[in-house]
């Protein structure tokens, strides 16, 4: 009898674990804000805070954004290098756009990360998620 119940708590614990861990995998995500936008003597400071919820830390990351103009047409797509992105901790970037001006980007998509040195290969754009502190879209 002791033995069976051994075997039953151990099985209980087992499924609890697996839980755990299929919603901790849930919850993991990467989380980038557009946080502000500020004209430059260059064009464009444009201010991102970003924090790594995945299961593992970054030790590299780019990130292909296309920028909208005040037509609605893609301005310019370019790469930018976040560096990287320890797990659990937040970083602010920021990137200075030659030749933008803020006032007529209307949107910014991130279209891939052509780099992601760390998680699992894939899991970057999987759990991306994104917002804007500003009243410019930031999509993902």
């Amino acid at each position: 009898m002791a033995v069976r119940f051994a075997a039953v708590t151990a099985g209980m614990a087992m499924a609890v674990s697996s839980i755990c861990q299929a919603q901790d995998a849930a919850t993991a995500k990467l989380d980038i804000e557009l946080n502000a936008l500020a004209p430059s003597q260059k064009g464009c400071m444009m201010t991102f805070v970003a924090e790594n919820n995945l299961q593992a830390p970054i030790n590299k990351i780019s990130f292909e954004l296309a920028f909208f103009n005040d037509k609605n047409a893609v301005d310019r797509i370019t790469v930018l290098d976040f560096r990287d992105l320890p797990q659990g901790k937040k970083r602010v970037r920021q990137f200075d756009m030659p030749n933008v001006k803020c006032e007529t980007v209307t949107r910014i998509i991130i279209n891939d990360t052509p780099v992601c040195d760390g998680p699992v290969a894939g899991e970057c754009m999987k759990g991306l998620v994104t917002r804007s502190q500003i009243s410019v879209p930031f999509e993902g």
